[in-house]
Formats: structure tokens, sequence, C-alpha cells
């Protein structure tokens, strides 16, 4: 089990990033959850076998069709036991 929280940058809100991310996760059985940035950016967290939350971060490096992904950042953390994945509101009520 393994976690890594992910920072996308470039064209990725208003591209269906969150939505099609959280369909990825689903059907890679990957916990966690992703919610835009005030700044623009796109940020998720990943959570579960090692092999499918690496399949999420290299998906994340190209996102959907209609986004322009410029750099992904990755961090290695605690796993926390998450079920499931989730949308999350933009911190500040954006």
């Amino acid at each position: 089990m393994i976690r890594r929280r992910v920072v996308v940058s470039g064209d990725v809100q208003g591209v269906f990033f969150r939505d099609t991310c959280r369909r990825m996760a689903d059907a890679h059985e990957v916990a966690g959850w992703v919610r835009n940035l005030p700044g623009g950016e796109v940020e998720a967290v990943f959570e579960g076998e090692s092999e499918r939350v690496q399949e999420l971060v290299d998906w994340a490096h190209e996102g959907p069709p209609m986004a322009t992904v410029n750099t992904v950042s990755v961090h290695e953390e605690e796993p926390q036991g998450p079920t499931g994945f989730e949308v999350r509101p933009t911190p500040g009520g954006f």
C-alpha cells in the first residue's frame, strides 16, 4: 500500500480533469481525492496498490483529452487507509 500526493499545473481546470480523475481512480480501485487549487493547479492524493497508484500518477502527466499538463510534482506520504475516491471543493471556497 502506497500513498502519493500529486500537484498538476497547466491548463487543467475546466477540462474535466477532476471528474476524469475520479472515474480513473474508481476503475483502478485507488482511494483518495482530487480538487482544484486557487492558483489554477489540480491536487490529488492516490492511495492503494503500488502498480495501480503508479498508473494514476502516469495518467496525471497526460490528463483528460482537453487538458494541457505542464508540470507534475509527486510526493510520497504515509498511507492513511481511506476508502473510496472523492472530488473535494477548492480550498477557500472557490
